[in-house]
């Protein structure tokens, strides 16, 4: 199956479940402790109003976006989310942004679907939606990778991404170092 067997779309208010489930799925994947801040643990002790305030967000507005890849059957096979983080607010390494900017969180693709072009779809319509904001636009979208996360961070590049030399600690583990990666806002 590949993406042209899928709609990327962004997740609806009500489909709080379905964002739940794929999230658990993400947290349960063995590449989650490179891959996510958060534990299986945590997220299942969400009460259901979480989920249900976390698809609603995600479904409207500029604060932030989150997208799918729904198969025929109505699984969902992946995800990506973007947030906007405004300038002269504080990110969640606790370091001011400076800009106002895309940065990409959650992505998770089910290990069956990896290496199909999902990964890239999701990323085309997250950032079809990033570009397209306006006042202000974002000049750029960034993510942060692991260190030991080698596979996301050679899609990152591929996709291009580029290292911009930041590194922070890790929240809840600052043995570990997070790399920025940034996309620049395409020009013309």
């Amino acid at each position: 199956m590949n993406e042209l067997q899928h709609v990327i779309r962004p997740v609806r208010a009500d489909e709080w479940q379905k964002v739940k489930e794929l999230r658990i799925a993400g947290l349960k994947d063995p590449a989650a402790p490179v891959a996510f801040l958060e534990t299986v643990e945590q997220a299942e002790g969400h009460l259901d109003e979480f989920w249900q305030g976390r698809a609603e967000d995600a479904s409207q507005g500029r604060r932030v976006r989150q997208f799918v890849a729904e198969a025929a059957d109505g699984r969902w096979d992946g995800t990506v989310t973007v947030l906007v983080e405004e300038g002269g607010t504080v990110d969640f390494f606790d370091r001011e942004v400076e800009r106002a900017q895309g940065h990409v969180v959650g992505v998770f693709v089910r290990p069956e679907q990896r290496g199909t072009g999902l990964t890239e779809a999701l990323f085309a319509a997250a950032l079809e939606w990033a570009w397209g904001l306006e006042e202000p636009v974002l000049e750029r979208v960034r993510l942060f990778v692991h260190e030991d996360n080698g596979r996301a961070g050679a899609f990152y590049r591929k996709y291009g991404f580029e290292p911009t030399g930041t590194v922070v600690p890790m929240p809840g583990n600052p043995g570990a170092r997070e790399l920025e990666y940034v996309l620049r806002r395409p020009v013309g």
